[in-house]
């Protein structure tokens, strides 16, 4: 059933509102500190709604001794299945495992993450699809039923229904997401999610309609279909775009003056737009925002007319688009109100504090001539990120820095050679302390700079990994027993490594989010570079509002380092990453301090 003449009005009657929506800059996402979910991978509350072999993505691949993983297993070891497919640990097996992470499991945790101190979720994709990423939706109206508690009752129920609104059902497992929504603001943390509207999967309603019906589909206008089939011939001519090549991902058609999405499906995101933010018609009930994929392969209509919408629905709603390039135009076009920031925030980052090769002068011009391609209202709001599901964990780049991919950092890819797939040299071990040292100075960086900061699920539990698929390895809680990882799946020997939880890693995470949310300068005042000292690879940056001044005074360097503050007042080291701010001495001097910062350490100084 196509959508009603009604919601392609409404459509255009959005479409002419939308620049006027688009503020952009809710004032609770300068405060936010966003934590990562990615579901399959944080926790299993509920056994029962495990998947099975047939809800796989290809389930004819792992013969029928398939089973989900065990959460507690060396990442690295393989159940017998995947041996039966080949010797290759990327290629056979791996990206056929689960491991059954639900929504049950996000309620058990939701706890835990209000002692983090977090107060935003950031869920990668909750919609239904047979992946384990779940970047190929089969719905957009519809939470994956083996993320809710019953997955065949929610089948039956979906498919009971048309493209219609009006047939559209609440299934178990969404209204599980809505009692997650409820349980989160009831602790006051806001939920974005990910909007996947460049591609979908294959058996995604409109798709699946195409592959049976070819050019007699009502659907035929939504994807970019290159032939149909022949039905005189015995070949099977029906060929399609897909995203990056991938034919598991057909790609949505763009209008046919390729300055905005086709109709049809423009109409359906934007009722499932509606649904999630306004599910029993009111906002308080709904989603906060949304973090859209690969929005820069979206006409810019789109995105303005959809983020109208979004305003509309609710004025106060967060919209982050995900590019590694420089954002400033996409979002100035599309109306969004951040993105992840990758190409002002992660990517200089790991070139001065993380791999070391980018001096301190430089990496503060990266980061003043990249945040001020912005307005000030957007660059509070960015979605400041050091590693995510696209890239190795932080802890692992730490392990793994060497400057190698720094030749030309203004053309810096930020994630290439991450992973063993990849490099015979990348290297796989848990951090040692003085690589830990380096990840605490990193967060209390990202805690103090301006714009929202995120965590990916699990680093402050002390967890590592390649990228994909070892960054998304089942979360490491308090209270399991893990095996330790001890194979290389390149087949070279290795030191075991131990998996725990790490008591002092999350302590140390919880202060610096705590002194985050407390401080009004570290969320809503003034950002400046203060000094850089490109020899002692020390830099001083300053937060400051109406009541208060706040110095951060990063060392890289291996040393000690000393740096002279001109100031007024009394200076106090407040909170050091080492957890020594004893070991920071402050001298004065006529017209300021001298302040000793010992090395690997990043320090908070209270300016009164």
């Amino acid at each position: 059933m196509r959508f009603s003449l009604v919601s392609l009005v409404a459509l255009f009657v959005f479409s002419l509102a939308a620049k006027a929506d688009q503020t952009g800059s809710p004032a609770w996402a300068a405060e936010a500190i966003f934590y990562q979910i990615f579901p399959e991978r944080f926790c299993n509350g509920d056994q029962k709604n495990d998947p099975t072999r047939e809800s796989l993505e290809f389930p004819i691949t792992p013969g029928p001794s398939w089973r989900p993983s065990s959460w507690t297993a060396d990442w690295y070891s393989r159940d017998e299945w995947e041996k039966a497919l080949g010797p290759d640990f990327y290629k056979n097996g791996v990206f056929d495992r689960r491991y059954g992470g639900d929504l049950q499991g996000v309620l058990n945790k939701l706890d835990y993450l209000s002692d983090l101190g977090i107060n935003a979720i950031y869920f990668n994709p909750l919609f239904y699809s047979r992946s384990l990423h779940k970047y190929d939706g089969n719905s957009y109206h519809h939470i994956d039923p083996y993320f809710g508690p019953d997955p065949e009752g929610d089948f039956k129920l979906m498919a009971t229904e048309s493209a219609d609104p009006k047939t559209w059902q609440w299934t178990a497992a969404d209204k599980m997401f809505l009692q997650v929504l409820k349980e989160a603001h009831n602790r006051g943390i806001r939920v974005i999610i990910d909007g996947v509207f460049n591609h979908t999967g294959r058996d995604f309603f409109a798709f699946k309609d195409i592959r049976e019906k070819q050019e007699r589909s009502a659907y035929k206008d939504w994807y970019q279909i290159e032939s149909f089939d022949n039905p005189t011939t015995a070949r099977n001519e029906f060929s399609y775009k897909g995203w990056w090549g991938h034919k598991t991902l057909p790609i949505f058609a763009a209008s046919p003056d390729k300055k905005d999405m086709a109709a049809g499906p423009k109409s359906y995101i934007f009722e499932a737009t509606r649904r999630w933010m306004q599910p029993r018609g009111e906002r308080k009930d709904g989603i906060d925002g949304w973090r859209l994929d690969v929005a820069d392969e979206r006409p810019a209509k789109f995105w303005a007319d959809w983020n109208g919408f979004v305003r509309k629905l609710n004025p106060e709603a967060y919209t982050t688009a995900e590019t590694w390039k420089n954002a400033a135009q996409l979002l100035k076009e599309g109306g969004f109100s951040a993105s992840m920031n990758y190409n002002a925030f992660a990517i200089p980052v790991k070139g001065c504090l993380i791999d070391n090769i980018i001096p301190p002068s430089k990496f503060a011009r990266m980061l003043d001539d990249r945040r001020k391609m912005f307005p000030p209202a957007t660059a509070a709001v960015m979605q400041n990120l050091t590693d995510s599901h696209d890239t190795d964990r932080l802890a692992s780049m730490i392990v793994n820095a060497d400057g190698a991919h720094y030749q030309n950092p203004a053309e810096i890819d930020f994630n290439k050679d991450d992973s063993p797939s990849s490099s015979k040299t990348y290297k796989i071990n848990k951090p040692d302390d003085r690589q830990r040292k380096i990840q605490r100075l990193v967060v209390l960086f990202e805690m103090c700079y301006l714009g929202s900061p995120m965590i990916y699920y699990g680093d402050e539990a002390g967890m590592w990994g390649a990228g994909d698929p070892d960054d998304r390895m089942p979360m490491v809680w308090k209270g399991l027993t893990y095996e330790p990882q001890a194979i290389d799946p390149r087949g070279k020997e290795r030191t075991p490594d131990p998996v725990q939880f790490d008591e002092d890693l999350f302590g140390f995470y919880k202060t610096a989010i705590g002194i985050r949310r407390k401080h009004e300068a570290l969320n809503h005042g003034d950002f400046s570079v203060v000094a850089t000292d490109d020899a002692q690879r020390v830099l001083v940056t300053m937060r400051e509002s109406k009541g208060e001044r706040l110095y951060l005074v990063t060392n890289r360097g291996d040393a000690e380092a000393r740096i002279d503050l001109k100031t007024s007042g009394k200076i106090t080291p407040m909170f050091a990453s080492s957890g020594d701010s004893d070991a920071v001495k402050i001298e004065s001097f006529g017209m300021g301090v001298s302040v000793h910062v010992p090395a690997l350490t990043a320090v908070i100084l209270r300016n009164k």
